[in-house]
């Protein structure tokens, strides 16, 4: 949750200006040059040229997505992860001479995106995830691909003409529904188009991947271990299941079948490199979940050692961290967001309620009170068929919201607000020297050892998901055990 930091702060800009994990790979026939002057075979000799319009882009959007992904990670086992595949993946894909830069993102949400001139994303996420080399391998090649077929340009062309058609519309057409018909038919070309980027991007990288000597098989592979792993950690898992046609990608399933059909094309069932050890040993030891900047998500609780503060959201809700909020949701129609505000210290809690940014509010709902012995207020509202719960406390120079909304509101959506708003409070010292970040251990299954035995161990993971969450990070299906002797990734403190 780093807003309440940059507020508490001033600003980010140390946290993000970090020295970067950034591979930059200049590849030619003369091999891959990386940012830290370490060779993998030899330098390229040619002399700089200029940014290309393509290069100029990517160049110019560079610092928005760090900034906008918590800074770049460094992690010398990651960056080895990478650079152990990412030659050979060049070599083999339909550009040999395209240049890339790879940044390793400090984001525990799994995700990998291309911006024109060869610059590649990679979440430490993602990084987590993946079980071998041979499923970075095809994230990094479908990657590529985009970049080898100018799809960010292409998108980028495409989004413009977006742009104009949604501004020509709604500024001529007088008729609503008729602007909302022609507004909707851009959106939608625009989402077709974007989809079939993915999919000529999955099956460009299916090709690399086999060229290069890595499974095939893997990309579907991934794929479906992305699905599985958003249903188990997000805070949303029970919404958005029927497909979204104005999404920019391909629903998971279609594009697991689309890719499984592009390996078999290019190979039988079990060829290829997977390297599954030496992944394993890279990320040993890598950062997983909420960086300690952000704060901590432990189950249903939310704690956050430089700023002191900690709440808890009731039994049956599930909690995520943003850089902006902290977000949970009781599966049932109930969602909670907590973030941070700045209100003027001259201000009253209440007035503030009352400032114009809260729609719908109850006029007579508003209440001056007290939350853990801090002045704070609290209100209800009603607006575009939600019923809102709203909460504002102060604590020092600081100042937090909570905001509860349904759609069916009943008793329990009040007494969730008040459990939940009662229990924030501030951290002890020694309760904030002892929160420890997550991180991924790997070790060896024991004799007999059972999936719901090795789940056991890890922390800081809530109850109720942690077999799932194990079985999703390890590759095994749900119900799955590991054999005897199979490294495992466990998520530990």
């Amino acid at each position: 949750m780093g807003k309440l930091e940059e507020m508490q702060n001033g600003s980010v800009i140390a946290r993000i200006a970090r020295a970067g994990a950034v591979l930059v790979v200049a590849l030619s026939v003369a091999g891959c040059l990386l940012s830290s002057g370490v060779t993998i075979s030899d330098p390229i000799p040619d002399e700089p040229r200029p940014p290309s319009g393509e290069t100029a882009i990517g160049e110019r959007e560079h610092p928005r997505v760090v900034a906008a992904y918590g800074g770049v990670y460094e992690d010398s086992g990651a960056e080895r992860a990478i650079a152990r595949m990412v030659g050979r993946l060049v070599a083999s894909s339909d550009n040999p001479s395209q240049s890339y830069q790879i940044t390793i993102l400090n984001s525990p949400v799994v995700n990998a995106f291309a911006l024109p001139g060869g610059y590649l994303y990679i979440t430490r996420g993602l990084l987590a995830l993946a079980n071998d080399s041979s499923e970075l391998a095809a994230v990094i090649s479908h990657e590529m691909a985009h970049v080898t077929a100018k799809h960010a340009i292409a998108r980028l062309k495409r989004a413009e003409e977006k742009a104009l058609v949604t501004e020509v519309v709604a500024t001529v057409v007088d008729d609503p529904k008729t602007a909302q018909t022609a507004i909707a038919s851009a959106e939608l070309s625009f989402a077709h188009f974007s989809q079939a980027q993915e999919l000529e991007a999955d099956i460009v990288g299916v090709r690399t991947l086999a060229r290069a000597g890595y499974d095939p098989h893997a990309a579907a592979r991934f794929l479906a271990a992305m699905g599985r792993f958003a249903d188990v950690t997000s805070a949303h898992s029970g919404a958005g299941k029927q497909p979204d046609f104005l999404s920019s990608h391909p629903t998971t399933p279609d594009r697991i079948t689309k890719a499984k059909f592009a390996a078999r094309a290019v190979s039988g069932t079990d060829i290829g490199v997977r390297d599954r050890a030496a992944y394993l040993e890279n990320v040993n030891g890598m950062l997983y979940g909420d960086d300690p900047s952000e704060g901590f998500v432990r189950g249903r609780s939310f704690q956050h050692a430089k700023l002191g503060i900690a709440f808890t959201a009731p039994a049956g809700y599930t909690m995520e961290n943003s850089s902006d909020a902290v977000l949970a949701t009781d599966g049932a129609g109930t969602a909670l967001r907590f973030d941070g505000t700045d209100i003027p210290a001259t201000m009253a809690l209440d007035d503030y309620l009352r400032s114009g940014w809260v729609n719908g509010l109850i006029e007579n709902s508003v209440r001056s009170t007290s939350i853990g012995g801090r002045p704070a207020a609290t209100a209800s509202a009603v607006a575009d068929g939600w019923s809102f719960r709203i909460a504002v406390l102060r604590v020092d120079k600081m100042s937090y919201r909570f905001i509860f909304a349904s759609k069916t509101p009943t008793p329990a959506l009040d007494s969730a607000f008040r459990q939940t708003v009662q229990s924030f409070r501030l951290l002890s010292d020694e309760e904030r020297l002892r929160l420890k970040p997550l991180r991924i251990r790997v070790v060896k299954t024991p004799a007999g050892a059972s999936a719901a035995a090795m789940a056991a161990r890890m922390r800081g993971i809530d109850a109720s998901r942690r077999l799932a969450l194990f079985r999703v990070l390890n590759g095994l299906a749900a119900d799955e055990d590991p054999e005897t002797g199979m490294q495992v990734k466990l998520v530990t403190d």
